[in-house]
């Protein structure tokens, strides 16, 4: 187990932070960004009005965006589900700030809570003041970058020891460990992540965990609860590999192998081509839900056939390239 794997001793059930909400002209909360959010509650004898100056400092109005600043300090249930706009952050930002681990807090609702807005290299925008404003805003400089309800994470935290080629490509609420690499093609999404060293070169969805030392190839697609429609929180192992443009929608145990171009998926029929025939002398097959997260294996098709095999594999999976993760 690695370093950044290490479980925490108790499972936190509050949180709190000073943090600094864009708020818009008709009173929506677009955003709010908690610099340095913590766990446990609000100290005693804190008192909540009184924010730290390097915050206070940036509240204000911004005409360009037609929208206001404001300072806000909050404590919440981690339990429970998120019951606004800033506490739906406040989760996001435990998550990017490896405070917590993915599928450890309740979000239940969240997208309820984030207003889809307009990203702007000034910050967020409502869509329809973006439209009405337009041509003030691109005279000065301030351009869209996308419509969504979920930030770029790069926006509100800095990972550390981690490379992201493309920013607009991993949301606010990704768990990614130092030594993480995400290259142009990869994408994180929020409440999923690397749990170590990684090369993601493919997506990762929501819940999903990968573990230290894997690789997710170029265009490879792992099915998250939102992808899928289903409660599986799938897991990578450590040292595994999903080849180029593979997809799983299984977990897949450490030093395993999915070959390049395959896609399995927890109802996909496998056979097992180095396990004894049945009495009847044919191959033995089952789905691929009876394997997820069993380790070294080797998923791969065969070319003369077509079906989808399952070997067992020796000794430890793939290594990564160390001058990729320093």
């Amino acid at each position: 187990m690695t370093e950044t794997e290490s479980p925490q001793s108790a499972v936190p059930t509050t949180a709190w932070g000073y943090g600094l909400a864009t708020v818009a002209e008709d009173g929506t909360v677009l955003d709010t960004w908690f610099p340095a959010p913590l766990l446990g509650s609000l100290p005693a004898g804190r008192d909540r009005w009184i924010v730290p100056a390097s915050v206070t400092e940036l509240a204000g109005a911004d005409p360009r965006r037609a929208v206001r600043l404001e300072t806000v300090t909050i404590e919440i249930d981690l339990t429970a589900p998120p019951a606004g706009t800033a506490d739906a952050y406040l989760r996001l930002h435990l998550l990017s700030h490896l405070l917590v681990r993915p599928n450890s807090i309740n979000l239940e609702g969240i997208f309820g809570h984030l207003p889809v807005v307009v990203w702007t290299n000034a910050g967020p925008m409502l869509p329809a003041d973006f439209d009405r404003l337009r041509p003030a805003l691109q005279r000065a400089g301030i351009q869209a970058s996308g419509v969504d309800k979920f930030p770029p994470l790069l926006n509100y935290v800095t990972p550390d020891r981690v490379r992201i080629a493309d920013a607009s490509r991993v949301r606010l609420g990704a768990y990614l460990s130092p030594g993480t690499t995400v290259m142009h093609e990869g994408f994180v999404n929020f409440n999923g992540g690397t749990l170590g060293v990684s090369m993601v070169e493919g997506r990762i969805s929501q819940g999903v965990v990968v573990g230290n030392g894997a690789d997710i190839g170029g265009g490879a697609s792992i099915m998250g609860t939102l992808s899928g429609g289903g409660t599986e929180r799938v897991r990578i192992g450590e040292r595994a590999l999903l080849g180029a443009n593979s997809g799983i929608g299984i977990s897949i145990g450490n030093d395993s192998v999915v070959e390049a171009g395959l896609y399995v998926t927890a109802g996909t029929k496998v056979s097992l081509p180095d396990q004894p025939r049945t009495a009847d002398g044919r191959m033995q097959t089952m789905k691929a839900v009876e394997l997820s997260g069993l380790p070294n294996l080797l998923f791969r098709r065969n070319s003369m056939s077509g079906a989808v095999e399952v070997l067992a594999r020796s000794g430890n999976g793939i290594v990564l390239n160390e001058q990729l993760h320093a």
